[in-house]
């Protein structure tokens, strides 16, 4: 992309991001089912518009829309996963309601930062050597295999570290919530929340989640507008997401095994793109096929649509379950 698209589209996301932070400091009520499913609306049809643009005005339109297209549901899908974790994170630190709204909102700016240095960190070292292809390839198909075994999501899932744990010690850090605030006065001391820590959670929480996704959308391409832009719409939704299928999640079981299939068929694409970039076609009596874009985004499409019916289909057969054996009981 020129730099002049560069240049209009940060400016672009930051107008967006400001946007949100201003509707964030008026709401003076809890968000509600019907609040995120609006902005949840809004934040895909602004994706969606995007997709559009680069079909329509992009050079080589139809590969890059598709890649955009590709990358942004799985980044998506992918950060559906960390929705498990900030359940656990607001649990865990009792979040006010009227907070976690704002506490998302600054924990997922600063991870979409940090990302953004990871994507050109990323985008550079595929750059300078092709052999990456193959490093990210293992580790995705290495994060899959351990996904899959992890089974079910629980509070296991995320324990404090060595910084959150430095950041009690050295904070002067209040016991009680107030509000929405990040500071507040104590006998006459200013202290910060324990707010801080719940958004360096969730920030921390955001990266480390980044480690799997950011290679998987370097499966589907290598342009780094194209990742950078498909992290920053994901991210920008998640917010909403969170308060919109929170307490559905734990009806879509069979989460991880979908997320590992699409994480083992990206390390595969990856590994198969660098055996083409060593001139290397087959593999004994094997033909290494090319796997396109369309091929890709059909994949992932496909294996979300199945594990969401199955999900559903499965809760579903576990709740009717529950209540005739509550009936025989009674």
């Amino acid at each position: 992309m020129p730099p002049v698209v560069w240049v209009l589209t940060i400016v672009g996301l930051l107008a967006i991001v400001a946007f949100d932070l201003i509707v964030i400091a008026r709401r003076d009520h809890a968000v509600t089912i019907k609040d995120a499913t609006r902005w949840v609306l809004f934040y895909v049809g602004l994706a969606a518009l995007f997709a559009v643009g680069l079909f329509l005005f992009s050079p080589g339109a139809g590969t890059t829309g598709g890649e955009f297209v590709a990358g942004y549901i799985t980044e998506y899908s992918l950060s559906v996963d960390n929705l498990f974790v900030f359940v656990i994170i607001m649990a865990r630190f009792a979040v006010p309601g009227l907070a976690q709204d704002k506490v998302l909102y600054v924990g997922i700016v600063v991870s979409m930062v940090l990302r953004a240095v990871f994507i050109l960190a990323g985008a550079a070292a595929i750059a300078a050597a092709s052999w990456v292809f193959y490093i990210f390839g293992a580790f995705l198909v290495y994060t899959a295999v351990r996904l899959a075994l992890e089974g079910d999501n629980d509070e296991s899932d995320f324990q404090e570290n060595a910084v959150l744990r430095g950041m009690r010690r050295i904070l002067p850090l209040s016991h009680d919530y107030d509000g929405a605030k990040l500071t507040t006065r104590v006998d006459g001391r200013r202290m910060v929340t324990p707010l801080v820590i719940v958004i360096s959670a969730i920030g921390m929480a955001n990266v480390i989640f980044a480690l799997d996704s950011i290679p998987a959308i370097f499966g589907l391409t290598q342009d780094a507008y194209i990742v950078l832009t498909a992290n920053a719409f994901a991210l920008m939704g998640l917010r909403q997401l969170y308060f919109l299928i929170g307490g559905l999640l734990e009806r879509i079981i069979y989460l991880n095994v979908g997320l590992s299939v699409i994480l083992a068929f990206i390390g595969v694409k990856l590994i198969v793109e660098a055996l083409h970039g060593s001139h290397i076609d087959d593999i004994g009596a094997i033909h290494l096929p090319h796997i396109g874009i369309l091929t890709s985004l059909g994949f992932i499409a496909g294996t979300l649509f199945v594990t969401t019916v199955a999900s559903l289909i499965k809760s579903s057969y576990e709740r009717r379950r529950v209540e005739v054996k509550v009936r025989i009981d009674d």
